[in-house]
């Protein structure tokens, strides 16, 4: 009962017309961050954090300028469906998975329910994660502290099983892509020696690696873009796209169809946000390759399926909640925009870790609270504009075209202020519309770019360690996760042999 009154008390402040303006203003705000391509959540976090000192001043405390940077958060996670669903770019990384289903959905004309999912989703799954880090919070961060490196390989090591099981008909094809991403995520320097390895001809640009949005613009920004063009389907399947009131109410109705992708994202999303350095984007790729192994209509995932859309929206917005679980309580950051918010509060003369909740009680219960009132405008606010998202795709093809190469272009020199990058973001779109022409599936290449990274030095690391690859079966987390991964790996090799087996038994009965 204290944690609940504890929460009222929390809500009643956030709901204070400072506290409650600062969040509907950062909520539009992350809305449109997220929503374009190269920014998200991290970089309008940060370039906002100068502007909360003002609020500070005039506040006088340090809750005010953490609700309005939550409330960018929420935003950011929010619209980052937007030019997933409306463009093919995804808005930033963690809303890549969201571009799976959500384009194809507006190509065949229905992209009001694409983003009605997206809304609603996002505020299904951060409702939840906002429950559960209301009720569990210091038990749950001490459940994050028993993953160690063999526990968040042994999850990075399922995240992969559920594209190499279930990612697509042709398996050595989703296995070439991932071994392919894997290579393209060890461009650079090595993270353990310091060595440089695989410089393509000494290319200096390469030596800060591959970077994700580079990738990920490239493939669903530049590659959509010559696809669509090269197919000849822009004009008459986007610009039919209905805007009436009775189109956003059968997008509502449309949502029950999407629950068991809303309930995988939401609770698989909070738990994967716990972890220190996993963040939202692997929370959404995962979300969404076990939504597609257990549906039971996942030969439907990539071409339209709106469980291919709500997971991953529930798990990126689950996932933001999450993170900043371990923040709060161990002074972990469990994001790169954590970390972000992390800053702002040392800065801010909070000191973030086990006796933030009994010290400062008045600055962690409104943020709580916040979080609740930031979700609710956030979703009011999405479904409110959907009708001005949807503008987007009535534009002439031959205006949408250029815009999103531009889009591309500006986006990716947003992020990174280096024309290296963006010439790499064109080759690797050109690169991935010629892997579309050969039916080599990109999806499970960009998951490898998203979890290479975080694989690649949990494994060496165990090694190092332990110097056994056992320790991946024996330990009491990462044994079973591990177990789990290695039946998906498997299950395409055993499914031909059983359906021989099926095969051999049924023509003995017919003779």
């Amino acid at each position: 009962m204290d944690i609940l009154f504890s929460l009222i008390d929390g809500i009643m402040i956030a709901l204070q017309p400072m506290n409650l303006g600062l969040a509907i203003v950062g909520v539009i705000v992350g809305l449109f961050v997220g929503a374009m391509p190269g920014l998200g959540s991290v970089n309008g976090v940060a370039i906002l954090l100068p502007f909360t000192f003002v609020i500070h001043n005039i506040s006088g405390g340090a809750t005010s300028p953490m609700i309005f940077l939550a409330a960018v958060y929420y935003g950011a996670m929010y619209g980052g469906a937007i030019s997933s669903v409306a463009l093919g770019i995804p808005g930033a990384s963690t809303a890549v998975a969201t571009t799976f289903d959500g384009r194809p959905l507006a190509l065949q004309g229905r992209a009001h329910i694409a983003l009605m999912a997206a809304a609603l989703a996002s505020f299904a799954g951060a409702t939840i994660s906002n429950v559960l880090f209301t009720a569990f919070a210091p038990m749950l961060a001490s459940v994050a502290l028993d993953f160690g490196n063999p526990e968040i390989f042994a999850l990075m090591l399922l995240a992969f099983a559920t594209f190499a099981g279930l990612g697509g008909d042709d398996v050595a094809k989703t296995i070439f892509s991932i071994c392919f991403g894997l290579a393209l995520s060890a461009v650079g320097f090595d993270i353990i020696s310091g060595e440089p390895r695989l410089l393509f001809f000494d290319i200096q640009g390469f030596s800060h690696g591959i970077r994700f949005l580079v990738l990920a613009i490239g493939i669903y920004g530049i590659a959509e873009m010559l696809w669509t063009l090269n197919s000849a389907r822009g004009d008459s399947s986007i610009s039919k796209v209905d805007v009436s009131f009775a189109s956003m109410f059968e997008a509502m109705s449309r949502f029950r169809h999407a629950w068991r992708g809303t309930l995988i994202g939401s609770a698989l999303g909070f738990f994967v946000g716990l972890l220190p350095a996993a963040g939202a984007t692997p929370a959404s790729l995962m979300s969404y390759g076990i939504a597609k192994m257990t549906s039971r209509d996942s030969k439907n995932f990539g071409k339209g399926a709106l469980d291919g859309v709500a997971a991953p929206e529930a798990a990126n917005n689950s996932a933001s909640t999450g993170a900043m679980l371990p923040m709060m309580t161990l002074g972990i950051p469990g994001s790169p925009t954590t970390a972000v918010l992390l800053a702002g509060m040392v800065i801010w003369g909070l000191e973030p870790g086990p006796l933030l909740f009994t010290e400062q009680p008045d600055f962690v219960w409104p943020l709580i609270g916040s979080f609740y009132i930031s979700n609710f405008v956030a979703v009011l606010v999405n479904i409110a504009f959907i009708p001005l998202f949807l503008w987007m795709l009535r534009m002439p093809f031959t205006i949408l075209v250029p815009l999103v190469f531009v889009l591309s272009v500006v986006g990716t020199y947003a992020a990174y202020m280096n024309m290296f990058d963006v010439w790499l973001m064109v080759l690797v779109g050109i690169g991935g519309f010629f892997m579309r022409m050969m039916n080599y599936p990109v999806a499970p290449a960009v998951l490898a770019i998203v979890l290479g990274p975080i694989a690649e030095p949990t494994l060496r690391q165990t090694l190092m360690q332990y110097e056994t690859f056992t320790v991946f079966l024996t330990r009491p987390i990462a044994g079973p996760i591990t177990i789990a991964a290695i039946f998906l790996i498997l299950l395409p090799m055993v499914r031909p042999l059983i359906a021989r087996i099926r095969g051999g038994r049924a023509g003995a009965k017919g003779i």
